[in-house]
């Protein structure tokens, strides 16, 4: 829950801290930077501390870390301790899950563990809006870290008092850490993030810091690869990048990622245009949830029958298309919220049906050997469409909102007979109601403004929610033209990774 914590009510965490909306969003970058750029690196801890030392340092960390958020309202402090939050849930869900399929012995129990972790991995956005939906209405936002922390306090108990000190691995001394190419990736993905972050709010190339953010990316990313070139122990094996289904499925989980987090406007659209509360907001996503859950049982059942994989892609990208195609003539000014009940479900559904496929059609797309290198980049993929996401929203939300923000007020005139009725009716409801003429013409232009605002927000969800719409046919029809996919066998072998 820590992870996408500060998007459950980004004004209210905004608000609290005094920062802008944007920095909230970039403290979820850069714990996704934390998590994808350390987990290579965090896998010589893990080979080197006993299972009970390694669990008792991290929650710690992890209390540590979430006190700081709860206490500090600078800036700087928060994006540094949130970045160690990501490394830190870098080195619990590895062990974690280590653990857990150290336990499963055949390739069924492995492939169900999988579609569990994912299942909770892809629900856990609605689920946070749904549990602290009530806590930040009765308190402040900082109080969700204050709750994590103490949250923690009874595993660290259970785990001192009754978890054995025992060793998953031979011990691996801590020499020849390549802390180089961890440096040089870490930074890479934090300016990555800080572009699709900010970018439109500074006019991209126009302002100096993103563009040496751009050239700062290029050379990371080259003296990266040249470093994994030349390592005896690379960071990332390249010789991954052979695979030609390495690159398709790291294509589909881009894209998937894209279309997944662009759920966020309509919880935006809920909250702006219905003006549905934060409690009520987490009840509707519920029913996303169950959509989740049924997605991820059947994308089970498909891949134990060890059937089509391009036919399970086909049917997930298509339920999505048709959320989002529905959702485009869902969205009015006034609504009932059962008319979002089934495209809710049925966006679930998708969600739920692509994601533990696409993740085990990476990792079984490479060898064995190369599975870890595979992991890796399943994750940098992922990171990768978060980012993407918030850039492409950004930009419409700025852009979109500008333009048909103008074109709603030129026809919002003096001399339009249609505007002047709205305005002198808005105006003689607050005069009947007991307030005075003058207070009540200026009332009614401030509800003439938020009517175009609502209809604003309404054009920004459409123009986006068409651009998704195109990009899942397209990649529908991509999926259909290459039917060489389905030589890739979806079965998962003990030496195989766990879904990090």
């Amino acid at each position: 829950m820590l992870f996408f914590l500060p998007m459950t009510n980004v004004a209210a965490a905004a608000g609290n801290t005094g920062i802008e909306t944007y920095d909230v969003l970039y403290t979820v970058a850069l714990f996704y930077a934390g998590y994808v750029s350390f987990f290579s690196l965090e896998r010589r801890f893990y080979n080197y501390l006993a299972t009970k030392e390694y669990f008792i340092i991290i929650t710690i960390v992890q209390i540590l870390t979430s006190y700081i958020c709860y206490s500090t309202d600078e800036v700087a402090i928060l994006f540094i301790v949130r970045f160690i939050q990501g490394m830190a849930f870098t080195m619990t869900v590895n062990l974690s899950l280590s653990l857990i399929y150290s336990r499963l012995r055949s390739s069924r129990a492995r492939v169900i563990g999988y579609s569990i972790f994912f299942g909770m991995l892809v629900a856990m956005i609605p689920f946070n809006n749904f549990a602290t939906a009530e806590l930040v209405d009765s308190f402040n936002f900082n109080f969700l870290y204050k709750c994590a922390m103490f949250s923690y306090l009874p595993s660290l108990l259970f785990i001192y008092l009754f978890m054995n000190n025992v060793r998953l691995d031979v011990k691996f001394p801590l020499y020849q850490l390549d802390w180089a190419s961890f440096f040089l990736y870490a930074i890479a993905l934090c300016l990555f993030g800080y572009i699709m972050v900010y970018g439109q709010q500074y006019y991209w190339f126009e302002d100096p810091r993103i563009f040496w953010s751009v050239v700062s990316i290029v050379l990371l990313v080259l003296f990266f690869i040249l470093r994994q070139w030349k390592a005896k122990r690379p960071y990332f094996n390249l010789e991954a990048f052979k695979y030609r289904n390495f690159w398709f499925g790291a294509a589909i989980i881009l894209i998937f990622y894209i279309c997944r987090f662009a759920m966020m406007i309509n919880t935006g659209y809920f909250q702006a245009v219905l003006k549905l509360d934060p409690i009520h907001v987490g009840y509707i996503t519920l029913i996303n949830i169950a959509g989740i859950v049924v997605g991820v049982i059947l994308s089970a059942v498909f891949v134990l029958q060890q059937r089509p994989i391009r036919l399970l892609w086909i049917y997930g990208f298509s339920l999505l298309f048709i959320y989002y195609s529905w959702m485009i003539f869902l969205y009015t000014t006034q609504a009932n919220e059962n008319n979002f009940y089934i495209p809710l479900f049925l966006q679930g559904l998708g969600v739920g049906l692509l994601m533990t496929p696409s993740i085990i059609f990476m990792v079984a797309s490479v060898p064995e050997r190369l599975s870890v290198t595979s992991a890796g980049m399943c994750l940098l993929m992922r990171c990768s469409g978060f980012y993407i996401s918030l850039g492409l929203m950004n930009y419409f939300e700025l852009f979109s909102k500008s333009k048909h923000f103008n074109t709603f007020l030129s026809h919002t005139v003096a001399n339009n007979p249609i505007s002047q009725q709205i305005s002198e009716r808005n105006s003689t409801m607050l005069i009947s109601h007991g307030m005075s003429d003058t207070m009540a013409q200026k009332a009614a232009d401030k509800l003439t403004v938020t009517a175009v605002n609502a209809q604003n927000y309404i054009r920004y969800a459409v123009d986006y929610y068409e651009i998704i719409a195109l990009m899942i046919v397209v990649t529908i029809l991509f999926i259909g033209l290459f039917p060489y996919i389905n030589r890739t066998i979806l079965t998962l072998t003990k030496k195989q990774p766990s879904p990090f």
